[in-house]
C-alpha cells in the first residue's frame, strides 16, 4: 500500500473513534513504524510501504483508537528535552510536571542531595540529575514496573541513581539513603503525587482513567492524601534548611501551602504554570 494512502486510512479510522488530534496520532505512529519523519509524506507519499510495515500500522491504529495513550504504543515521550522509555506502569511526563523541575533549577541545585517521592519513569529526578553538577538522587516507588522504567530510564541518560521499592519514604531511612544512617541527608525533597481526588477519576479522559495507572492518580477523598503523608514521614530525612517541592493541582495552592506551613516550613510559596494555573508548592524546612 501507498504511504500516503496508510497515512490517510490511519486518520480516518482514528477520526471515527472520536480522537481529537486524529491526523497528528496518524501521522506520528507511520513516522514510528517506517522511520520517517514528516518530510517523508511529500518526499516518498506515492512509495510503497511494506505488508509487514503496514500490518504493525494498522494494529497500532486500532490501539490508539481505542484510546490507548500514544506514548504507551511508541513507548516515547519527551520531558526537559530528553526522551524518556514510558509504559502502561508509569504516568506519561508531561510538560506542566517540567514548571516543577524548572522550579528546582531556578533555585539552584547544583552540588544538592535529592529525594523523589514517587518517581514512575523516573524524568522528575533524572532531568536534575542531568541538568546539574554533582548531585546525588535517589528515587522511591512502590511499584516495581514503575522502578524498572525509571532505571531503563537511568542507563539511557548514562545517569546513577539510587532506587528504593518502598511505600512513599518509608524504608529510606532503613536502607540508609544516600549517607551513612539516612537521617537529614537530603537538601531537595521532591514529589509529583497522586492528587486526583477519588471522586474525580471516572471522569478523566478515557486515555487517562482506562490506561494509567490509577495508582499514580488517586489522591484520597480530598486529593490531599499523599502531602500529608510526604510532609509527616520525610520530617527526618530533610536536611536543615532544605526545600519541599510539590506539584499540585489548580485548585490545591491554598490547601497545600497551609500543609507546609504548618509543618513548620517558612518561605512557602505557590508557583503557577504558563496557564496561570497553580502548579507548584515549595517551601523551606524551618531547621
Amino acid at each position: 500500500m501507498k504511504y500516503r494512502a496508510l497515512y490517510q486510512e490511519g486518520v480516518e479510522r482514528l477520526q471515527l473513534a472520536g480522537i481529537s488530534e486524529a491526523s497528528l496520532d496518524a501521522r506520528l505512529l507511520l513516522e514510528y513504524v517506517c522511520g520517517t519523519d514528516r518530510n517523508d509524506m511529500l518526499l516518498r507519499g506515492m512509495q510503497d510501504v511494506s505488508e509487514e510495515d503496514a500490518k504493525c500500522y494498522r494494529r497500532m491504529i486500532l490501539e490508539r483508537a481505542d484510546h490507548v495513550p500514544l506514548q504507551y504504543l511508541t513507548n516515547q515521550q519527551e520531558f526537559m528535552g530528553l526522551n524518556f522509555y514510558v509504559d502502561e506502569n508509569v504516568l506519561i511526563p508531561r510538560q506542566d510536571t517540567e514548571i516543577l523541575v524548572e522550579e528546582i533549577m531556578k533555585d539552584g541545585h547544583d552540588g544538592k542531595r535529592i529525594l523523589e517521592i514517587g518517581t514512575g519513569s523516573g524524568c522528575i529526578v533524572l532531568s536534575l540529575l542531568k541538568y546539574s553538577n554533582s548531585c546525588q538522587g535517589t528515587a522511591t516507588d512502590i511499584s516495581e514496573g514503575a522502578l524498572e522504567t525509571a532505571k531503563k530510564n537511568a542507563k539511557q541518560l548514562g545517569l546513577d541513581v539510587e532506587l528504593i521499592k518502598t511505600d512513599l519514604a518509608a524504608d529510606v531511612i532503613a536502607t540508609g539513603g544516600i549517607a551513612t544512617g539516612g537521617k537529614g541527608v537530603y537538601d531537595i525533597i521532591v514529589s509529583n503525587p497522586p492528587y486526583i481526588a477519588s471522586d474525580v477519576i471516572p471522569t478523566l479522559m478515557p486515555e487517562v482513567r482506562d490506561h494509567e495507572p490509577v495508582l499514580a492518580l488517586d489522591g484520597g477523598s480530598d486529593g490531599l492524601k499523599y502531602y500529608r503523608r510526604i510532609l509527616q514521614e520525610t520530617k527526618e530525612l530533610l536536611a536543615p534548611g532544605g526545600k519541599y517541592y510539590f506539584e499540585i493541582g489548580y485548585d490545591q495552592g491554598d490547601a497545600v501551602k497551609k500543609l507546609l506551613e504548618d509543618q513548620g516550613c517558612r518561605d512557602v510559596r505557590i508557583v503557577k504554570d504558563y496557564a496561570g494555573l497553580d502548579r507548584v508548592a515549595c517551601g523551606t524546612a524551618n531547621i
